[in-house]
C-alpha cells in the first residue's frame, strides 16, 4: 500500500489534477444523494430522484471550481484561500444547479442545494487533508535514533529540544560517571561508555550527541580518540565559549570539528595587552577580508577603536567583512565606532600614505599577503610583488604618515624556507626589522605563527569536501607535519604580541604539537562514522592517497631560526633575536629584486632570494608557469648576474666583473645605490623624504 501511493504521488501533475477531479466528482454525487436522502427520507426515492441530476449537478460544481483556480492549488500546500474557493464556489454551483433542475424538469429545493453545499464543503476539505495527511506520512523521513553521551544537566536540556523537534529520537544516555550507570534520567537508562558499541546495535542508534559543553578540551579529545572505532558519526552540541561569545543555542547540533580534535584549552588574554594598540584609537588592517584579517576586525571591533579600516583588494571580500562588522556592531552595541571599508592595494604606496594620513591612522595590522605555498610557486614575480615590495610600501607610508605601531603578520614558512612564498614572508620581516632601526617614529614588530583551522585554502575544508564526495583524501606524503592554533586564538595573541613590541621584535607564537596530517585525515574519516580503505581494510569507505609534496613544501615546518628564543609576560608568546640587515644594505638589494622580478628573470630572482638572510634552499625547479612557457632564459639575461649582485651586495661595493648583457643596468652593477641613512632620532620629515627617495630610486 504504501509503495502504490508512493508512486500516486510521483506521477505528473496533470495526472495527479485527473485523479482528483474524479475523487471530487464520486464525493460530490455521494454528498448530493446523501443531501436528497436527508430531505425525503428514504434512499430508494433519494436515489431515482438523483439520477438525471447527477448528470448536471457534478459537471456543473466542478467546472464552477475550475473556473476559479481550485484545482491549480498544490494539495499539501493547500490553506485558507483554498477553502475560501470552496465556501464561494460551491454555493454558486448549487444557485446555478437551483435553475438548472428547474429547467430540466427535475426542481430541487432550496433546502437540498444547501444541504449539499455544507456536505461538499465538508468532504471536499476532508479529502484534502486526507491526501496532505499521506503524503507527509509517505514523505517525511524517520527520526534518528541517537544516544546521548553527557547525562548532565546539558543532556537533559538537550532531550527535551529533542523531542520537541522532529529529527532525533533519544534512545539512552552514556555517561562517565559510574554513580550514574544503570539510573533513570528523563525516562532513558545511563549507560557506561564501556557498553556503547552493544548499545548502538541493541537499540539500533545512528548517531552519537555529546552534551558536554564545559567539558575541558583535553577530556573532550580523549572521548573523541575512543570513539574513533565505533561505526557511528558523532556529533556534538556547542561549547560553552561558542554559547557565551557567539549565542549558540544548546540544539544546535553539529559535526564535530577539526578545533574539537586538535584545539587546546585557551587561556585568559590579557585585557591591557588587547586594548593598547586599540581602544580609542584609528586601527587600520590590511587584507581585511582574509581569515586572519577579518578576524582580527572582529576582535579589534571588540575592543572599541574609534575608527577601524579595512583595506582589501577583493571587492567581494571587503562587502562581506564590512557587513559582518556591521551586523556585530548594531548586535552588541558598538554602533558608536566608525567603520571605514576601503578598497586599495598594499602595492599603491600613494593611495596608502594618502589614507593614513587622511584618517590619522595610529595602529596598523598587515595582514595581506600571497600565503599558499603552491601558487606562488607558479607565479613567482606576482609573490615577490605582493608579499615583499607591498610589505615595503606599506612600511613606508606608515613611517611617512606617522603611524605609532606597524605589526607584521609572518608565518612559520620564513624559517629555513624552501619555497618563495616562505622567502617573500621572511624579506618582509626583513623590511620591518631593518626599519625598525634606522628610524624612530614607528615601531616595527612581527608575530610568527603556523597555519590556522579553517583557513581559506587550507587542508581541513578540502577533507571535509572529499569525505562528503565519498573521497580519496589527498595527502603529499605519509609523514607530513603542520602545526594548528584557531583563527580566534591566533588573532587574540597578534594582538597581544603587537603590545609588547619595543621595535624590531620578532614574536613567536606558541603552537602547541605538530600535527601529523594523515592521522588527522584517519580521525576525521572515522569521527565521520566511515572506515579508512586500506590493504589491511579493503571493505573500507574512504582511501587515503598520497600524492607526493608539491613545490617547495616542507615535511616539518619550524617556527624558530635559531635557539636563543626568550620568554615574554605571556605564556604563548616567545621572542627572537634573528640575523637582518641594516637598511643601507637591504635598500640596494631590494632595487636588484625588483628589476629582476620586473624583467622576470626566475634564475636571478632565485639566486637573489637566497643571497639575503633568509635561509632559503629551494628543494624543487622553477616552476612559475609564466617562465615555464619560454623554456629558455630571457635574451638579455645571463645566468651570472644575480650572482654578482649578490657579490656587490654582500661586499657593499662594486661588482668584479661587467656582463655584456643583464637585467640589471651596467651602471647599476657597477655602483648599486645607497639608501639615504636615516638617524635613529631622525624627525618625522627625514622619514618622509626616506620614503620619497628611497621609493623614487625604486
Amino acid at each position: 500500500m504504501s509503495l502504490l501511493l508512493q508512486r500516486a504521488f510521483r506521477i505528473s501533475r496533470r495526472n495527479k489534477r485527473l485523479l482528483l477531479l474524479i475523487l471530487d466528482a464520486l464525493i460530490l454525487s455521494a454528498c448530493l444523494v446523501l443531501a436528497m436522502v436527508l430531505k425525503q427520507g428514504t434512499m430508494m426515492a433519494a436515489t431515482n430522484a438523483a439520477s438525471p441530476v447527477l448528470l448536471v449537478a457534478v459537471p456543473l460544481c466542478l467546472i464552477t471550481l475550475w473556473l476559479m483556480g481550485f484545482y491549480h492549488a498544490i494539495v499539501r500546500f493547500m490553506g485558507l484561500r483554498a477553502l475560501l474557493t470552496m465556501a464561494v464556489g460551491l454555493p454558486l454551483a448549487s444557485l446555478a444547479l437551483w435553475g438548472a433542475s428547474r429547467a430540466l424538469g427535475f426542481p430541487l429545493s432550496g433546502s437540498t442545494l444547501s444541504i449539499f453545499a455544507l456536505l461538499s464543503l465538508l468532504g471536499l476539505s476532508i479529502s484534502r487533508l486526507v491526501v496532505r495527511s499521506l503524503y507527509q506520512q509517505i514523505t517525511m523521513r524517520p527520526r534518528i535514533r541517537v544516544v546521548i553521551y553527557g547525562a548532565g544537566s546539558a543532556g537533559v536540556q538537550l532531550v527535551n529540544s529533542l523531542r520537541q523537534g522532529k529529527e532525533f529520537l533519544p534512545v539512552a544516555f552514556v555517561d562517565d560517571w559510574r554513580g550514574m550507570h544503570g539510573t533513570i534520567v528523563q525516562g532513558l537508562k545511563v549507560y557506561s561508555p564501556q557498553r556503547l558499541e552493544r548499545l548502538l546495535e541493541r537499540c539500533g542508534a545512528e548517531r552519537i550527541l555529546l552534551a558536554m559543553p564545559s567539558l575541558p578540551r583535553v577530556k573532550r579529545r580523549e572521548i573523541l580518540h575512543s570513539l574513533e572505532t565505533l561505526k557511528a558519526p558523532v556529533q556534538t552540541i556547542p561549547a560553552i565559549e561558542e554559547m557565551v561569545r557567539h549565542g549558540a543555542q544548546i540544539n544546535e547540533i553539529r559535526d564535530v570539528s577539526v578545533e574539537d580534535l586538535l584545539g587546546r584549552e585557551p587561556i585568559a588574554a590579557r585585557q591591557e595587552l588587547l586594548q593598547a594598540n586599540v581602544r580609542d584609537k584609528v586601527v587600520m588592517v590590511t587584507g581585511a577580508g582574509g581569515s586572519i584579517g577579518s578576524e582580527l576586525c572582529r576582535q579589534i571591533l571588540r575592543q572599541r577603536p574609534r575608527m577601524l579600516l579595512l583595506l582589501e583588494l577583493s571587492e567581494f571580500a571587503l562587502y562581506a567583512i564590512d557587513g559582518e562588522l556591521r551586523d556585530i556592531a548594531t548586535t552588541e552595541g558598538l554602533t558608536d565606532i566608525e567603520i571605514k571599508p576601503l578598497l586599495g592595494s598594499v602595492q599603491n604606496r600613494q593611495r596608502l600614505e594618502g589614507v593614513m594620513r587622511s584618517f590619522g591612522v595610529q595602529t596598523l595590522y598587515h595582514a595581506a599577503a600571497y600565503k599558499h605555498v603552491p601558487m606562488v610557486e607558479y607565479n613567482v614575480a606576482e609573490g615577490v610583488r605582493n608579499n615583499v615590495f607591498g610589505t615595503l610600501e606599506t612600511a613606508l607610508a606608515a613611517v611617512a604618515a606617522e603611524v605609532e605601531t606597524f605589526v607584521l603578520v609572518s608565518t612559520d614558512k620564513a624559517v629555513r624556507p624552501t619555497n618563495v612564498m616562505g622567502t617573500t614572508k621572511r624579506l618582509a620581516e626583513l623590511i620591518c626589522q631593518a626599519l625598525a632601526r634606522h628610524q624612530s617614529g614607528t615601531r616595527f614588530c612581527m608575530v610568527r605563527f603556523g597555519n590556522v583551522l579553517g583557513s581559506s585554502g587550507s587542508v581541513i575544508p578540502l577533507f571535509k569536501r572529499q569525505i562528503a564526495n565519498g573521497g580519496p583524501l589527498t595527502v603529499t606524503h605519509p609523514d607530513i607535519t603542520r602545526f594548528f592554533m584557531t583563527i580566534p586564538e591566533a588573532a587574540e595573541l597578534v594582538l597581544q604580541a603587537g603590545a609588547m613590541g619595543k621595535g624590531g621584535d620578532v614574536f613567536v607564537l606558541d603552537m602547541g604539537e605538530p600535527v601529523k596530517i594523515s592521522d588527522l585525515a584517519r580521525q576525521m574519516i572515522r569521527l565521520s562514522g566511515l572506515e579508512v580503505r586500506s590493504a589491511g581494510q579493503p571493505a573500507g569507505d574512504i582511501e587515503i592517497v598520497f600524492s607526493g609534496l608539491r613545490p617547495g613544501e616542507k615535511l616539518y615546518e619550524e617556527v624558530l631560526i635559531g635557539a636563543n628564543a626568550s620568554l615574554t609576560d605571556h605564556p604563548r608568546i616567545l621572542t627572537e633575536q634573528e640575523q637582518h640587515w641594516e637598511w643601507e644594505r637591504l635598500a640596494p638589494y631590494l632595487q636588484h629584486l625588483r628589476e629582476a622580478v620586473q624583467a622576470n628573470a626566475m634564475e636571478q630572482v632565485r639566486e637573489l632570494l637566497g643571497s639575503a638572510p633568509t635561509a632559503y634552499q629551494p628543494d624543487s625547479p622553477i616552476v612559475d608557469l609564466e617562465w615555464m612557457s619560454h623554456r629558455h632564459p630571457l635574451p638579455d639575461a645571463t645566468p651570472d648576474t644575480a650572482q654578482e649582485i649578490a657579490a656587490a651586495v654582500d661586499s657593499g661595493g662594486e661588482t668584479t666583473e661587467t656582463p655584456k648583457t643583464s637585467v640589471i643596468s651596467a651602471e647599476s652593477r657597477r655602483k648599486p645605490p645607497m639608501a639615504p641613512t636615516l638617524p635613529s632620532n631622525a624627525p618625522p620629515l627625514a622619514e618622509h623624504a626616506l620614503g620619497h627617495a628611497f621609493i623614487a630610486r625604486m
